[in-house]
């Protein structure tokens, strides 16, 4: 009967709550650095992803080096 009003029992008592708390917020933290992983590793940052696309774009041949500048010059305003 003691064991119930102290807290105690199969719960764990205030060590458990803290306990399960620190794991769940290290869950949410994994689970947020997963989510804004990108495949290949690397962080995702929607301003690069332009400028990714005009260097394959450059390299594949599809714009001349005039074209890439100005798109360049443009992306960056």
């Amino acid at each position: 009967m003691m064991g119930n009003m102290m807290g105690g029992g199969m719960s764990g008592g205030f060590f458990g709550f803290s306990f399960l708390t620190i794991l769940i917020i290290l869950a949410i933290i994994i689970i947020a650095v997963w989510m804004f992983k990108s495949d290949n590793g690397s962080y995702r940052s929607s301003g690069d992803k332009p400028l990714e696309t005009l260097k394959e774009r450059l390299a594949k041949g599809e714009i001349s080096e005039e074209e890439y500048d100005r798109l360049k010059r443009k992306l960056k305003e």
